[in-house]
């Protein structure tokens, strides 16, 4: 038997914060060693943290990464165990994306990316240069200050492998896993056992048995240890990184990590037998056959063994069930635990939050309760790091720290009912509700005296007086009045943010949550510079549909009962008074389901498809309820409002990357601002396909409701339609 004990890690770096990367990196080797593992697997760029951005292109991150690195080398930390740094390296005039391998404090080899993640909210190809020469390795010179320090001049770079005394190890980075011909086919072939896999991979509804059968194939038919280190927590951006560290071996994971967590580093343990990996590879034929004229791949000579003989007292990692959550968990503990390291890091005192009773702003709130709970379970389980933040973060003093989730919600977290003459006593008695379920400090709010005066204040200017449609009024008249009391709740989410904690005698200040969803973001159905319009949104990317299933878990499983008569009411932004034969409402105002929303953004953004391409998708899944001619108005309808509000999307609050249509429009979903809202070439190859098939020609029949985007429209183009019809629309 060649028993093997390898480790790998969850890690929650911060970009550009080396001393807290440096740290964790540490105390994970320490952990490594303690279990007795020789081998230690960390993620993708973790000296630096992976969501450095633009501060790659900066020299003085690839100077302090190898700074970092001469710490670790210098101290004793890789005596004895064979460990892997992600870290940006520069060759000549080329920057990479490099695992460096080490051991006994020196470089054994610098493995460069080869394959670069460059979509979706990826850009790689940004700030580094794939590796192309995979036929030899080269010498690489290190910078004088490592080099001098510790008395080595080059080390062999690109691509190949690690040739031990009993086994032989390679690395494979994230993307290159997911590539059409993933490296470790060919490195199985050169008799490589041992492949390790720093990845830098974020969360996103239901992905992960994606990455999961990723894994567990690479090695089901060519055999193999396959271990994966990921970044966990959010190290300074939109995105959550979820964890999930795991070893595989021969196809059955043996070890695995958490998915959502609070803990800065989490060590994953296996002790496995490479004996059982030679056997695999020997009873298959195709295998030996294949291997037996394989491409050839460099390799480093190391004269070290990492193996041990048989050993009653070394137990082996048996297979496992795989534990996965399920959507509605992802909900709640992926944004979460990206609310708590975004507090906690910060440098804020809390969250505020405006808590309408409605759906979206409830599951936010779900949503913090839920971090809080997480707190308080992760200190009982003596977390000291979760439980020093917590306590300068809720301004403990005396020895006392969080022990029950509503109290720690009272003394971080704010919520607000900010109504008006238009508001229901159904929605603020709902958010009274679930606040004291939580356990936030919770304010009703009237703003009727603020929206009076600026009604004044447009009157005077103006000799004019608003009213609103039902009371007689224009379209026009109907949406201004809308978009101030919108706007109105922004200003004073803010001024309460920076000042209830001075009311309170707390230093610091709160962070605005915005509650809008991907659907709302996609459709553009709010008002810019609304109550929407926060620091940070936690649901931003996550449809309605799916806000909806969560509510009616989060009723149950977090405790907060109100939730159930929260999902059960119909969706209103409350803005238009109510009379007995009308009341305002999400779907009607928008011409549109929330249901069909998510389809839309699907076919748009994961489909790629345009405007004629969805008709014709949309065509064979509605077919069996919908005319040619009816798919056709809906298509016409959604492409006219995205691009009339495509606006709207560059200036959404930065929110938790979630869904894979999010319009988020900072870095996963760029397209251009102006749009000619009329699709003129679209529509009307829409309408010869719809001649074609029905002869009839598709006219867009328009609601009372969806006029008002003419009368907003002076004929022009996308942006200057903008006001468009929806009442939560508008500049």
């Amino acid at each position: 038997m060649r028993l093997l004990k390898v480790a790998t890690c969850n890690l929650n770096q911060w970009a550009m914060d080396f001393d807290c990367n440096v740290r964790n990196i540490k105390e994970s080797i320490f952990r490594a060693k303690k279990a007795g593992a020789v081998i230690r697997l960390g993620p993708e760029l973790e000296i630096t943290g992976y969501g450095c951005e633009d501060h790659f292109l900066e020299l003085d991150t690839v100077t302090h990464a190898w700074e970092c690195l001469k710490e670790l080398l210098l101290g004793d930390w890789t005596d004895g165990i064979f460990c892997s740094f992600g870290m940006p390296v520069i060759k000549g005039s080329e920057r990479y994306n490099c695992q460096v391998l080490c051991l006994n404090r020196k470089i054994v080899m610098i493995r460069p990316k080869m394959w670069l993640a460059n979509d979706g909210n990826y850009r790689e190809l940004r700030w580094f240069t794939a590796w192309k020469q995979k036929d030899h390795l080269e010498d690489f010179l290190l910078p004088i200050e490592i080099s001098e320090s510790l008395s080595q001049l080059t080390v062999p770079f690109g691509y190949g492998y690690i040739q031990f005394l009993d086994t032989a190890v390679a690395a494979e980075v994230c993307e290159e896993l997911f590539s059409p011909i993933p490296p470790h086919a060919e490195l199985a072939l050169n008799g490589v056992e041992v492949f390790m896999n720093a990845s830098g991979s974020h969360h996103q509804l239901r992905k992960l048995d994606l990455r999961l059968r990723a894994f567990i194939g690479a090695t089901h038919t060519r055999g193999g240890v396959y271990m994966y280190s990921n970044q966990q927590g959010c190290d300074g951006g939109r995105l959550y990184y979820d964890g999930c560290s795991c070893v595989v071996v021969n196809g059955d994971m043996v070890a695995q990590g958490s998915q959502f967590s609070m803990k800065d580093v989490e060590l994953v343990v296996a002790q496995i037998d490479l004996d059982a990996v030679a056997s695999l590879r020997g009873s298959i034929s195709s295998f030996q056959e294949q291997a037996s004229c394989k491409p050839r791949v460099s390799s480093v000579a190391v004269p070290y063994k990492l193996c041990q003989s048989f050993n009653l007292q070394m137990s082996l990692s048996s297979p496992l069930k795989i534990q996965y959550h399920s959507p509605v968990e992802e909900i709640a503990y992926g944004p979460g635990c990206w609310l708590w390291d975004y507090l906690r890091r910060s440098g804020a005192s809390g969250f505020l939050l405006p808590l309408s009773g409605g759906a979206d702003s409830s599951s936010v709130a779900a949503i913090v309760g839920c971090m809080c709970q997480l707190v308080v379970k992760e200190i009982t389980n003596g977390d000291e790091q979760v439980k020093a933040d917590a306590i300068r973060i809720g301004h403990y003093t005396g020895g006392q720290f969080p022990t029950d989730s509503k109290e720690f919600a009272k003394r971080i977290f704010y919520t607000i009912f900010m109504g008006s003459e238009n508001s229901s006593d159904v929605t603020r008695t709902r958010a009274k509700v679930l606040a004291d379920e939580i356990g936030s400090w919770h304010l009703d709010v009237s703003i009727d005296g603020v929206v009076s005066s600026l009604l004044s204040l447009f009157q005077t200017l103006t000799g004019k007086r608003l009213r609103y449609k039902v009371d007689g009024g224009s379209n026009i008249e109907n949406l201004g009045l809308q978009n101030i009391q919108a706007r109105i709740r922004m200003v004073i989410a803010f001024m309460l943010a920076s000042l209830l904690p001075w009311v309170h005698n707390k230093p610091g200040f709160y962070l605005v949550l915005g509650s809008s969803n991907v659907d709302e973001g996609l459709r553009g159905y709010l008002t810019k510079y609304d109550c929407s319009a926060a620091d940070i949104n936690p649901i931003g990317s996550i449809s309605k549909q799916d806000l909806r299933i969560f509510l009616k878990w989060a009723a149950i499983h977090l405790g907060y009962s109100s939730l159930a008569e929260v999902e059960a009411a119909p969706p209103t932004a409350e803005l238009e008074p109510i009379r007995s034969n009308y009341s305002q409402l999400d779907e009607v105002d928008m011409g549109m389901t929330y249901e069909e929303l998510s389809v839309y953004g699907r076919m748009r953004k994961i489909f790629r498809c345009g405007p004629v391409s969805m008709f014709k998708n949309l065509c064979y899944r509605w077919g069996a309820k919908l005319t040619p001619a009816e798919v056709a108005e809906k298509v016409k309808h959604f492409s006219k409002y995205y691009s009339i509000n495509r606006h709207k999307m560059a200036v959404l609050t930065p929110s938790y990357h979630a869904e894979s249509y999010s319009p988020e429009d900072n870095r996963f979903d760029l397209r251009q601002l102006l749009y000619n809202a009329r699709w003129p070439y679209q529509f009307r190859k829409i309408d010869e396909f719809v001649d074609n098939l029905n002869g009839d020609k598709v006219t867009i029949t328009k609601s009372t409701n969806q006029e008002n985007a003419d009368v907003n429209s002076d004929g022009g183009m996308g942006v200057v339609a903008a006001g468009s019809n929806n009442p939560r629309a508008g500049f």
